[in-house]
């Protein structure tokens, strides 16, 4: 199991194929193996890189408190250790959090970067908001990680064609470490980098799902602050896009590599 030691902690990572680097980083509670229709599709034509970050799947549980400019500077460690100058980057949700992140902190590790149902601050303004963020935490710590993939499976996936989905994200859930997935759940809570986005310069594709849990004004906003930006919205998507949307979202990110080119 391919691991380096990235700020002093232990980072899992996958390579596949050849030829310029695309790097995808999960999002919370996930790990590299939700991107494996993007490997299978991506790695005809690019080095696939695919991690697991600090605090999930195989990666190492690392004490301390988590934050988002904590997990941009494992994966810049990361690609200064594999001996790359620059790479392109997909990053889902948290994922997409610790993409812009890199790109403000690390701008020339970053050439071009997709960010997909991410956000620069997560909305917990409103009480409908608080609670979704209470009811996480209450689901969590009082009836377990297993029973949090289970609501968030029929969330994501409700349609009658997504039930090995939906099992599949109930099984690997229920791997999740408590801790560590609270600490990464707070970072995303304490992290607002709406104001950094005007630093951003490398040409950006922002997706949003139609039925994303954040609205799509959301993701118009990152649009409009982010120099060199487009946005796309992915019809009949949810949360989990490469999941759900497979096909469309693969070829609507491969015309924008090709495009930026």
């Amino acid at each position: 199991m391919p691991q380096l030691n990235c700020n002093s902690t232990n980072l899992y990572y996958e390579t596949y194929g050849a030829g310029s680097t695309l790097l995808f980083i999960h999002g919370l509670g996930s790990s590299a193996y939700d991107w494996k229709a993007q490997i299978d599709y991506f790695s005809a034509q690019y080095k696939v890189i695919v991690l697991d970050l600090r605090g999930h799947g195989q990666s190492d549980k690392a004490a301390g408190l988590y934050s988002i400019p904590l997990f941009a500077e494992d994966v810049a460690s990361l690609i200064k250790n594999l001996s790359l100058k620059e790479v392109d980057i997909v990053g889902i949700s948290l994922g997409g959090m610790v993409a812009m992140q890199l790109a403000v902190n690390y701008p020339q590790l970053v050439k071009k970067m997709v960010i997909v149902n991410s956000f620069s601050e997560f909305p917990q303004n409103t009480f409908k908001e608080r609670f979704q963020i209470f009811l996480r935490f209450f689901i969590v710590k009082v009836m377990g990680m297993r029973k949090m993939g289970k609501v968030l499976a029929v969330k994501l996936f409700p349609k009658p064609e997504h039930e090995q989905i939906r099992e599949d994200m109930a099984i690997r859930w229920a791997k999740n470490d408590i801790k560590t997935y609270l600490k990464s759940m707070k970072a995303i809570l304490n992290c607002n980098i709406t104001n950094k986005l005007k630093e951003i310069s490398c040409p950006t594709l922002i997706i949003g799902a139609e039925f994303d849990y954040t609205p799509v004004s959301k993701k118009e906003l990152m649009t409009s602050r982010i120099k060199n930006a487009e946005l796309v919205i992915i019809k009949d998507s949810r949360h989990g896009t490469p999941l759900d949307q497979t096909e469309k979202f693969n070829t609507t990110v491969e015309a924008f590599l090709v495009e930026q080119n």
